[in-house]
């Protein structure tokens, strides 16, 4: 039904191409939480981690091992015969955007896990400029995911199609179709205009809050390597 309705004209060269694709993201997810369980279960069997530290071994396995299941169970609703449906073959938005969600937050804990275990702990007076600048990192981290998972369902849904210009689209800078569906709130997961006009909102959003946590930064002294990553933010934000 996938060949039929949306690649009937490819050739077996292409096939083969998007197949190894696939194939190739398959066999490195498996070799990746080899790569993590063989050496976790090793250290615990010689006694090497802590107690806290068990815990976190734990549920960076299960992360793992609930990534590859989501995986499963994303491609598996780009497959399902869908007979009422006339629309392009496509794996649920929804779907999708869990599935990149989870891979961040397995990324995310596993670079916090490691770096926390090679780089001592700075030891700052609790000052209220600080506590601030901490509150602020933490909601411009939530700010930053909530974008990523927004790009996933501009992907899922082929979003990026619908409008090519910036900082409008088209001719307008709120389109007309922004709540087209009905109830209201489907337009947020579902209308392809509205999914691609909330990326943009939290990208603008994303880059002016690390920004502005760039110069507020700016203002407490900090250690070297607090300042290095708070420039290196800035820097990846302004590239992204």
């Amino acid at each position: 039904a996938v060949f039929n309705s949306l690649n009937h004209d490819m050739t077996l060269a292409e096939f083969k191409f998007i197949w190894y694709m696939e194939y190739s993201h398959r066999m490195w997810g498996r070799v990746v939480g080899l790569a993590y369980i063989l050496p976790a279960a090793y250290f615990w069997h010689k006694g090497w981690l802590s107690r806290p530290l068990k815990g976190r071994v734990l549920a960076l396995c299960g992360l793992v091992c609930f990534q590859g299941l989501l995986g499963w169970y994303m491609v598996k609703s780009g497959l399902e015969e869908k007979p009422d449906s006339y629309d392009i073959p496509r794996v649920s938005q929804y779907r999708l955007a869990a599935h990149l969600g989870s891979a961040l937050v397995l990324y995310s804990a596993s670079l916090w896990t490691g770096l926390s275990l090679l780089l001592p702990q700075h030891k700052l007076p609790e000052t209220h400029q600080l506590l601030r600048l901490k509150q602020y990192a933490h909601g411009t981290t939530a700010l930053i995911f909530l974008t990523a998972l927004s790009g996933a369902f501009v992907a899922g849904l082929d979003a990026g199609l619908v409008y090519n210009s910036f900082p409008k689209m088209g001719e307008r800078w709120v389109p007309d179709d922004l709540l087209a569906f009905s109830p209201v709130l489907r337009n947020i997961f579902e209308n392809p205009t509205t999914v691609q006009f909330d990326h943009r909102i939290l990208g603008i959003a994303s880059v002016t809050a690390v920004t502005a946590l760039y110069l507020f930064s700016r203002k407490i002294p900090l250690p070297r390597r607090t300042r290095m990553a708070v420039t290196s933010l800035l820097a990846v934000a302004c590239m992204q």
